[in-house]
């Protein structure tokens, strides 16, 4: 007889000890959702870990690198759009294959010596194709899990923003000083290519009664609302302005952390390489670590609002205030052990408020805010590279600069955190929605 995992992923008890054969495909998935978030956040950091070898070979000053780093976002935002959109005429599944194959194209011709001009083509080409992955993937995570059980899985996936860079920093900062940087993207070509055909032998969707949602707020949205309704929602709102300012932190670690240990700090090529890893590790225990404790929130009988909101937003407030606090510090253990702290807070904070989404999103539409969503907060990513560069370059010297931007920074992280504070409570919106549904 035909398992059916309808039944089987949502009967199980959460820390079933033998699990069934749906909940064991569920995590499956999941794990291989993960890896293409570990991948696509690799190829985000690799001009970062570079940059320092890229400014000198391509004759770059600190803005052009920051135009260099804003270039992957701008289309980013353009295939965030587009990925939410075609979710209602495709499967995820083949989506997510088709941006693994682009992405992994658009690495290939740095792969060799090119110019300032092809190398600025390939980074808007891998962004328009990564602009939808994350998207997708919580849309994909969200249907093999209920509405209850969805804050761990949404954390592991944003944990991949954090192992990406993790698992390259080291051994990219190896292959770029022994070989090339241009070795250092044949390397991601290839990789990407080996989770794209694993994601085409085994990825797939969630079964239905898992996607329509079991939770206390999706079970009373109807399939469909008018989207202007579901983006004035104080939840999406704040939602929004949230990753805005946590993605802006991001962003700029990515682009610009190897090169502000390295050119702001005095740090070796070597010893920033290692550095550089240890707010990623931190990040990731973090998000997971918040993702389990909303989760177990969530089942004590604690409001949304508490373990979506409150938690996720506090988390990045705090990020904020370390952030404005290593700001003025000199070079030293302290200051590492703030970056790290900071980033590791943005990161679970980040993970902990995605699962609000889901929760005032009528399933048929949920790709579609989720991309939209995607593609709003990604404008930080093409914002915020671009002002540090400016700043490295009008200071007086590169420390600085990199001192004013990151003040700045986390300035502007507080302010968002405030209002994700104010506004997000998913229970109260969703019960407003399918009241007027």
């Amino acid at each position: 007889m035909a398992i059916d995992e309808n039944r089987l992923i949502d009967s199980a008890p959460e820390g079933d000890p033998a699990p069934t054969a749906g909940h064991r495909r569920a995590w499956l998935v999941l794990g291989l959702l993960l890896l293409l978030l570990v991948v696509n956040y690799a190829d985000k950091a690799v001009v970062g870990i570079a940059g320092v070898e890229m400014k000198r070979d391509l004759g770059l000053s600190s803005s052009q690198f920051g135009l260099l780093t804003s270039a992957f976002f701008l289309p980013f935002v353009v295939g965030g759009v587009l990925g939410g959109a075609l979710t209602r005429k495709f499967q995820a599944r083949w989506l997510l294959l088709g941006i693994a194959v682009l992405w992994t194209l658009s690495l290939l011709p740095l792969a060799w010596q090119v110019g300032f001009g092809v190398v600025v083509a390939s980074r808007m080409v891998l962004g328009f194709a990564e602009g939808p992955t994350t998207a997708l993937a919580m849309h994909v995570a969200h249907s093999w899990f209920p509405a209850a059980k969805r804050a761990l899985p949404s954390s592991i996936i944003v944990s991949g923003a954090a192992l990406g860079p993790v698992i390259a920093a080291p051994a990219l900062t190896w292959v770029i000083t022994n070989h090339s940087w241009h070795m250092a993207f044949g390397a991601l070509a290839t990789v990407g290519a080996f989770a794209a055909a694993l994601w085409l032998f085994a990825g797939r969707e969630g079964p239905e009664a898992v996607r329509r949602g079991h939770g206390a707020t999706a079970s009373q949205l109807p399939e469909r609302l008018p989207l202007r309704k579901v983006f004035g929602t104080g939840t999406v709102i704040g939602i929004m302005a949230l990753f805005f300012v946590a993605y802006a932190n991001t962003s700029v670690k990515v682009g610009w952390l190897p090169l502000y240990l390295r050119e702001g700090l005095g740090y070796s090529a070597g010893t920033a390489g290692k550095l550089v890893s240890l707010p990623y590790l931190g990040g990731a225990v973090a998000v997971i670590l918040v993702g389990w404790i909303s989760g177990r929130m969530t089942r004590r009988g604690m409001s949304n609002r508490v373990t979506r909101g409150v938690l996720g937003a506090s988390l990045v407030l705090a990020s904020g205030l370390t952030t404005v606090v290593f700001a003025g510090m000199d070079a030293g253990p302290l200051q590492m052990v703030l970056i790290v702290l900071g980033s590791s807070l943005n990161a679970a904070g980040f993970g902990a408020t995605f699962a609000a989404i889901s929760d005032v999103s009528p399933v048929g539409q949920r790709g579609v805010i989720l991309g939209v969503i995607t593609a709003f907060y990604s404008l930080a990513g093409v914002i915020a590279p671009l002002v540090m560069g400016r700043l490295v370059d009008v200071s007086a010297d590169a420390a600085e600069g990199y001192g004013s931007g990151f003040l700045i920074l986390g300035i502007v992280m507080i302010v968002g955190a405030l209002l994700a504070l104010a506004l997000v409570d998913p229970d109260r919106d969703a019960t407003k929605l399918a009241a007027g549904a």
